[in-house]
This record gives C-alpha cells, structure tokens and sequence, in this order.
C-alpha cells in the first residue's frame, strides 16, 4: 500500500487513552508529521475492525493493553504535497480508549510517549484538531467515571 501520493484515501485509527486526568501522547519517528506529538494510531490492516486497529496500533506504540470504546471523531487529514496534489490522505477515527495493562513504553511508529494533563497540552504543539479530540476524551472520560 502506498502511504506517499496514495490513489485513494486510507484508513487510520487513533487511541485517545485517558488515565487519572491524563492523555497519553506520541511523539511520531516517521512521516507523516515525522516528529511532531500526536495520539498513537496508525493505518488499518486488511481484515482488521477498526477497533482491534486501535488496540494493536496502542499496544505496538506505547507497550499498553487497551479496550478502544466510544468513537469520538472522524475526520479527513489531507496533506498537500509540493505540487498541491495530497502527499497524504487519511480518513481516522479516533477512539476513546481504556487501559486494560501492559508497561509503558514507546515503540513501533512512535519515539516517545508522554502523560500530559489538560493544562499540559500546549507544551507539546498538537494541531488543533488532535486537541479538540483530546478534550472530547477528558469530557467523556469523566462523566463515565
């Protein structure tokens, strides 16, 4: 499957993993958005559901067992490539996610992983929508405990 000038959308999850106030974030080792922090996700394999691609993408990047439950978005993330034509195009659904074990660790895509609070967000430059996700998961994330 070609990620880069892809002929058509691919689809992608992200874990928003919620524990004691906290998110846990990843910071991405390879394109796209190589660097930069985001939610641990990543691309759904063939015959795979949506939610076993969030649990396996959360337990290949951050070391953690997790149940993915309520969907909390989805979106388009297209990414222009020097011509204009998209050099990525995902379709993602982000799924709040709950810990079910595991040791944190960071692995696969990711080069690193942090906890960050609600007031500790903008120390990490996520993009407003990966924000947006965020909250929605720290809002649900308390009315269910």
């Amino acid at each position: 499957m070609k990620r880069e000038y892809p002929d058509r959308p691919i689809v992608g999850v992200g874990a928003v993993i919620v524990e004691n106030g906290r998110v846990l974030l990843a910071r991405r080792g390879r394109p796209p958005l190589q660097g930069q922090w985001s939610l641990p996700g990543g691309v759904v394999e063939l015959g795979e559901t949506l939610r076993a691609a969030a649990e396996r993408e959360a337990l290949e990047e951050t070391g953690l067992v997790v149940e993915a439950g309520e969907v909390l978005e989805v979106l388009d993330r297209i990414i222009p490539g020097q011509t204009g034509a998209p050099q990525y195009h995902y379709v993602l659904i982000d799924f709040l996610c709950c810990r079910r074990g595991g040791e944190l660790q960071a692995g696969g895509d990711a080069s690193e992983v942090a906890w960050a609070s609600e007031a500790e967000l903008s120390r990490y430059h996520l993009e407003q929508i990966a924000i947006e996700v965020i909250k929605k998961g720290f809002y649900l994330d308390k009315s269910q405990g």
